[in-house]
């Protein structure tokens, strides 16, 4: 056992509950997402008293007025916001909910600990495609838009962590994932970089992903398996295998488990191709190329 249960007062305990269920039922409601996103953020930045002297028409600064009108996510962009294959429709709430769990994470009451695990879970229910019971949630975790992520029951995801939901992300239950982890579900052609793939990115129950590893799109983590410091998996890790290395190659099966594994002599198949994600962009979408570049080789 590496936990011990911690208690807060009773009266920080009531508060905290309390605010968390009204965000909740508001953002369950037919009411309109940026307000209540921008209820939230206000007050619990302390700037009330300035929106309101703003919204009395009183002179504010061009600084403040910035910061004020930002409180609203229907005033921002996000990087996602750009992609020409987003689904519209589903990114018009997930943005919105994913303004205010950045906005949060910016805030020095995110390092509540309790606080901020119970106020990310109640986000990810209606962020997420699906979540699961009892997860925990740190600090400075993104998305691309968190719509196309399902998670399971009693997965931790810590610190620092990118979830990128371009194509599909899968995570099932009791999945451990360590600081500063990336896992992809989108990728670039290797000649025109403004060529995106997505794809649908597994990670099954009971997985370890350790410090600093990177799962490339497509790619299947399966049960039970451990991928080490910085692995950069880059094919299938079989279910109870340690995989380490860049790139991650099966080194073991975990004791225990070999009756029931694949050899791993056996492992390290690519089936990138078998999770793609096709997708159409509207006919009369003005695309542009950002690079620039002459992609045609030399003579």
């Amino acid at each position: 056992m590496t936990k011990r249960y911690v208690s807060l007062p009773d009266e920080a305990e009531s508060g905290m509950r309390e605010f968390i269920d009204e965000v909740d039922r508001r953002l369950a409601s037919d009411e309109d997402t940026c307000s209540v996103v921008e209820d939230v953020l206000i007050d619990l930045s302390g700037d009330r008293q300035a929106y309101e002297r703003w919204q009395r028409g009183e002179s504010v600064s061009a600084a403040e007025r910035v910061r004020l009108q930002s409180y609203d996510p229907c005033n921002t962009t996000l990087e996602s916001e750009y992609y020409a294959e987003k689904d519209e429709e589903r990114f018009r709430r997930s943005k919105h909910l994913q303004w205010l769990w950045r906005q949060f994470d910016s805030l020095p009451i995110a390092d509540n600990v309790e606080f901020a695990l119970r106020f990310r879970r109640m986000l990810a229910n209606h962020l997420f495609e699906e979540c699961g019971d009892n997860c925990r949630f740190f600090k400075g975790i993104t998305f691309t838009y968190g719509h196309n992520i399902t998670i399971g029951d009693n997965t931790v995801v810590h610190d620092d962590v990118h979830l990128d939901d371009r194509g599909k992300l899968t995570i099932g239950d009791r999945v451990s994932i360590s600081d500063g982890v990336h896992v992809y579900s989108h990728d670039h052609d290797v000649v025109d970089q403004t060529e995106v793939r997505n794809y649908h990115t597994i990670v099954e129950d009971d997985v370890r992903l350790t410090y600093d590893a990177m799962i490339r799109a497509g790619c299947k983590v399966g049960e039970n398996a451990i991928v080490g410091a910085r692995g950069i998996v880059q094919n299938d890790v079989p279910a109870h295998h340690i995989a380490i290395g860049m790139p991650a190659t099966s080194v073991k099966i975990k004791p225990g488990w070999e009756d029931v594994a694949t050899p791993v002599d056996e492992a390290g198949t690519n089936r990138q191709a078998q999770r793609r994600i096709e997708y159409d962009v509207p006919d009369d979408l003005e695309v542009f190329d950002e690079f620039g570049r002459d992609l045609q080789p030399p003579e």
